[in-house]
């Protein structure tokens, strides 16, 4: 619940219009990201002080209007005319203040105090506009501010603006576009049959255009308020009506021109990176040039997580003397495995992962900012369209290649919930960089010279394996109308604002640590707990004592029930599989998951595989832990994104289900060859 004592600002833009930046300089790390009650769209919160008064500050999705066409349009506007906020503060880009003010036009005739931020001021400067805000203010009768939202040392003019509307509660003037309205006969007969005030925060004049065009729950809320010849009048009026929409749009562009006229000067002069710029949206060259600047950024990003991987090795490293002085100190054996096996080796494999996901989301965030990743999208939309996907998918399903929970993370620039589920689905059928550390070296246990060609049926199995996907998802998930190419306006290039770029990442990364840590450090310890047993033996845990009562089944899938286990501890981490295989083969004490494996221990390990596994088998193995989960810290990431315990369960047992029937196909063709 909101605090009676606190200012409620809410934050209304367009994608792309400075509204995450201005949201982390003003809350920094005093934030939290939720659910909207009973939906799926991310719900961002926040708090500042400001001479010793509270504002909470409310991030509303980011959305192209405020009509019926998403839940993320329906939530802003519903959210806003609630009473909820006591001032909203609309976002513009004033680099393409035409096509951003849509917003601004969309939300006249809604009584809530607000003032407008013409925001990325230096970028419109650079382009040689000069804008005169104050012109623009008497205009529309509320507070006007040109402004940079990533010069977080000069938010003087945004608090002025604040305490302004708090104060005086100005009310955007709409006598000028209701007059452009009032040309169409259709908005004239349904505004003279809604009283003022029948919905609270609406006024009259922003229903009928609504009504006008054919907006639905609007519709429907407008027919519940009235009563009796009204009402019939009303639903009789609207079921009659054509192409609303279209006069609307005109009606309120042409206010955008009248607002804007004499108020800004353009001397053109826009900044591009030369080649660069020509090659990334050349229609031959644009696709490898894109691939090649995702794949640096993703090398570029094991930089910054090297800290992080560092701080992991060394809280791994604290295992052995943790152990020894609980030991000293007489503590009980099982207590001291869970301090170490679980909590300690937990701790140093979420560190390590962490430590990817802040480089790929600092690399990325970093190539969003300055306009790049607009240019990637564009490249690759018409592509990703016949997925059902928008061209920002490319970008997370080239970061899986590394790691699955970058990808999972990079998903987060996609704008259609339906579509950020659907690109982390189908991002899972790419193997990880640990499947691409463990697969080929078991390839070459058990086929030698034949090794290459078991990668090459994983990439032509891989690329099928998202065409399906897509298929069993994407009728539930993308909508038949968002199944198309995107028409967008390429940004302009932005300089990068590294105070505000680190804010959003380290709030981000802070975010993950802790839902990952809890999901790890449950699930491993439900798993330590089925492997452990007082005597060290694997053939007393209540591991050895499942695989051997479910081993006619696994037979089903071709793997043994050793095999099978293996299987099992991949969706862990695909490390996890050769510990797995090292204890049940050698009788040596389980590895961790995410623990290296010796050269001397894969060197002994190498002969009992070939011994003890056929070829069928060993093909089958190696299919179902390549396209099984790829590791918890995927799975925890995934929810994270989605905040959906529905789909990211649903995507998980997709997963182990389909690695298991590959497994099976792959057991039978090798039945065949060998």
């Amino acid at each position: 619940m909101t605090d009676k004592n606190e200012t409620v600002i809410a934050l209304l833009g367009q994608p792309n219009s400075g509204k995450s930046t201005l949201f982390n300089a003003l809350t920094g790390l005093k934030q939290h990201v939720g659910n909207w009650p009973g939906k799926t769209v991310e719900k961002k919160e926040g708090t500042f002080e400001l001479n010793g008064k509270k504002y909470l500050v409310a991030d509303l999705p980011g959305s192209y209007s405020l009509s019926a066409n998403s839940d993320e349009e329906i939530i802003t506007r519903d959210y806003i005319a609630s009473g909820k906020a006591d001032v909203v503060c609309i976002l513009a880009d004033s680099s393409q203040l035409q096509r951003s003010l849509y917003m601004l036009a969309d939300f006249a005739g809604i009584t809530v105090p607000c003032f407008l931020l013409l925001n990325m001021s230096d970028v419109s400067k650079e382009q040689g506009k000069s804008i005169d805000a104050e012109a623009i203010s008497k205009k529309l009768n509320i507070p006007v501010v040109l402004f940079s939202a990533q010069d977080k040392k000069n938010y003087t003019s945004f608090y002025k603006a604040l305490e302004e509307t708090i104060e005086k509660k100005p009310v955007l003037n709409i006598q000028s576009l209701e007059s452009k309205f009032e040309q169409n006969q259709n908005y004239n007969s349904i505004k003279a049959l809604i009283p003022n005030n029948v919905i609270p925060g609406y006024s009259s004049t922003w229903l009928a255009i609504k009504a006008l065009e054919g907006d639905i729950p609007v519709t429907a809320k407008i027919s519940e308020a009235l009563t009796g010849e009204k009402r019939d009048d009303f639903v009789q009026t609207v079921s009659k009506l054509e192409k609303g929409i279209l006069f609307s749009g005109e009606s309120k562009f042409a206010w955008i021109d009248e607002t804007l006229e004499g108020t800004v000067t353009s001397k053109t002069k826009t900044r591009t990176l030369g080649k660069f710029d020509r090659l990334i949206t050349n229609r031959v060259w644009g696709k490898p040039v894109v691939v090649l600047t995702v794949l640096l950024g993703l090398i570029a990003s094991f930089i910054p997580a090297l800290p992080f991987m560092g701080l992991g090795s060394a809280v791994g490293a604290l295992a052995n003397p943790v152990s020894s002085a609980l030991q000293n100190i007489n503590c009980p054996a099982f207590i001291n495995a869970i301090v170490c096996d679980v909590i300690i080796n937990s701790l140093s494999f979420i560190l390590k992962m962490l430590g990817f996901v802040f480089g790929v989301t600092l690399v990325f965030g970093l190539l969003e900012e300055v306009g790049v990743m607009a240019r990637i999208s564009y490249v690759f939309d018409n592509t990703m369209s016949k997925l059902g996907l928008q061209g920002k998918s490319v970008m997370p399903f080239l970061v899986s290649f590394g790691c699955t929970m970058g990808g999972a993370a990079g998903a987060r620039v996609i704008d259609n919930w339906g579509q950020k589920v659907l690109t982390i689905a189908l991002a899972w059928a790419i193997p990880c960089g640990a499947a691409w550390a463990v697969v080929p070296m078991l390839s070459t246990v058990w086929f030698g010279a034949w090794a290459p060609l078991i990668i090459v049926a994983i990439l032509a199995v891989m690329i099928l394996h998202m065409w399906i996907t897509s298929k069993v998802f994407g009728h539930s998930l993308v909508k038949k109308e968002d199944r198309c190419g995107m028409i967008m306006e390429l940004p302009p290039y932005h300089k990068p604002r590294w105070g505000s770029l680190f804010r959003y990442v380290l709030g981000r990364t802070k975010d993950t640590f802790f839902r990952v840590l809890k999901v790890i450090l449950i699930v491993s310890f439900v798993f330590w707990l089925l492997t452990y047993t007082s005597t060290g033996s694997m053939d007393n845990s209540i591991m050895y004592k499942i695989g051997q009562a479910i081993e006619p089944v696994t037979k089903i899938f071709g793997l043994s029930w050793k095999t099978f286990m293996a299987f099992i501890v991949s969706s862990l981490g695909k490390e996890g599989a050769i510990g797995v295989l090292s204890t049940i083969f050698t009788d040596h004490s389980m590895l961790t998951v995410g623990s290296t494996v010796s050269g001397g221990a894969v060197a002994n390990i190498n002969e009992l595989l070939v011994a003890n596994v056929s070829k069928p088998e060993a093909l089958a193995f190696i299919f179902a832990i390549t396209f099984n989960m790829p590791c918890i810290v995927a799975l925890a990431a995934t929810y994270q994104e989605t905040h959906s315990a529905k789909w990211t369960t649903l995507i998980a047992l997709y997963y182990t289900f389909g690695a298991l029937l590959l497994a099976c196909a792959a057991y039978h063709i090798g039945l065949l060859i060998w």
